[in-house]
């Protein structure tokens, strides 16, 4: 599977969100970097479909995912920043009703929420209200409703905001689970999120994509860069953001 973007552009007023932007992925988790503004949320909106593009194409195994509507977003699971907020439903009403605008074949919807339920370790809270649940178990629910319908492309916008590091570590075990076979595009401020998750690392800033590679392999440059000016000890992800972004 590939999933390639060719020259994106958008722009919102006189500002470019997105200035030429290309990049292929194929299967496996990429996190996604670059400071506020960068272009991170418009290009997660053009993925999803909820941002009309300007120009450039975005190619989904060689055909426009335009010409492909429908059949294109059932193979997008999205799990927002913002909580989704129906707070009465139990978890399997949401799940359900959720299914229900992706369209999951009835035949099916029973065993996946069942499946996906039991996946996230909710089975016990699974007739319990939305609002009774903690941050934790809550993200689950929101990347459990991404995964209805088994999409290949997964977009997970800041899937560890406010948790506690016990939760941040239990859900990206879940999320690395799950990367087999899609392509999973990860956005988050939380950069040791990425470098512990990530295959590769998309930096973007100003809507230019800066550079796409392992987190080993960035981590590496950084070092060789920084070793000859002022630093000599451990270098991590969160050094290889600082020199690209020193000037945001």
């Amino acid at each position: 599977m590939e999933l390639e973007i060719k020259n994106l552009t958008k722009t919102y007023g006189d500002k470019k969100a997105l200035d030429g932007f290309s990049i292929k992925m194929t299967e496996g988790i990429y996190g996604l970097l670059g400071p506020n503004g960068a272009g991170k949320s418009t290009l997660m909106g053009l993925l999803t479909g909820n941002v009309e593009r300007e120009t450039g194409k975005i190619l989904l195994n060689g055909t426009d995912i335009i010409k492909m509507g429908k059949e294109y977003r059932k193979q997008v699971g999205y799990m927002p920043q913002k909580q989704i907020c129906y707070p009465e439903m139990t978890l399997l009403e949401f799940m359900g009703y959720m299914a229900a605008i992706k369209e999951v074949p009835k035949k099916d919807k029973k065993k996946s929420i069942e499946g996906i339920i039991s996946w996230l370790n909710l089975s016990d809270v699974r007739r319990k209200r939305l609002k009774t649940f903690s941050g934790g178990m809550l993200r689950r629910a929101i990347l459990g409703q991404a995964l209805l319908g088994n999409p290949s492309i997964l977009i997970l916008d800041e899937p560890t905001a406010g948790l506690d590091p016990g939760e941040r570590i239990s859900l990206r075990k879940l999320i690395q689970e799950i990367s087999g076979n899609k392509i999973v595009l990860l956005a988050t401020h939380i950069v040791s999120d990425i470098e512990s998750t990530a295959n590769q690392v998309i930096l973007i800033k100003k809507g230019k994509l800066l550079s796409c590679d392992s987190p080993e392999i960035l981590i590496g440059e950084t070092a060789k860069k920084i070793s000859k000016t002022i630093y000599s000890g451990y270098v991590s992800l969160e050094d290889v953001y600082l020199d690209f972004f020193k000037d945001k």
